[in-house]
């Protein structure tokens, strides 16, 4: 194990069965918003416990104070990294993510103490993983490899939300078509 390892969370990930309405709950609860949705998310090479893999989702983010709050939407039946801890319709915290300037070293840093890779591959040129450690924390560990990229959008993602005049009609804002 690595000594003095302390990653920042930056993100809060819920699995939801419907962006749009969980987007709603979190904005008449919580004031979060607006949320960024990337729908029909297209990875490179994704694996899910070691095996290629093609799940169809959709993410909705959005900033409340220091962190992101992620939605997720799965959009099929097949396994995947989602599947494995909240089942099909159901609402549940999913994982944390964490930005790694090295992003072997954060992956080994779980891997030594035998927690398994969940799901793996690339978004553009930056690598991710979903560390799974629900039995030991209750959620997945998301890595994402610190990329100018990654960081543009979560600058974004900030900024949107500072911005933001709180008007329900403007809560969902697509950036991709699907």
């Amino acid at each position: 194990m690595t000594h003095g390892f302390r990653p920042d969370i930056i993100q809060f990930a819920w699995v939801v069965p419907n962006l749009e309405e969980a987007a709603r709950r979190w904005h008449a609860s919580l004031g979060v918003g607006p949320f960024l949705v990337n729908r029909n998310l297209a990875l490179d090479a994704p694996r899910h416990r070691g095996n290629p893999s093609s799940t169809r989702f959709s993410t909705a983010v959005a900033q409340s104070g220091e962190f992101q709050i992620e939605l997720v939407e799965q959009h099929d039946d097949g396994p995947s990294v989602y599947r494995d801890t909240i089942a099909p319709g159901a609402t549940g915290l999913h994982h944390v993510a964490m930005i790694a300037a090295d992003f072997d070293a954060a992956v080994a840093h779980y891997t030594d103490q035998g927690f398994e890779i969940g799901a793996d591959g690339r978004f553009g040129d930056m690598r991710y993983a979903y560390i799974d450690t629900s039995a030991a924390l209750g959620h997945m560990v998301e890595i994402v490899e610190d990329k100018p990229a990654i960081q543009a959008f979560f600058a974004g993602v900030r900024k949107a939300a500072q911005r933001w005049d709180g008007d329900p009609a403007t809560l969902m804002r697509e950036l991709n078509r699907g």
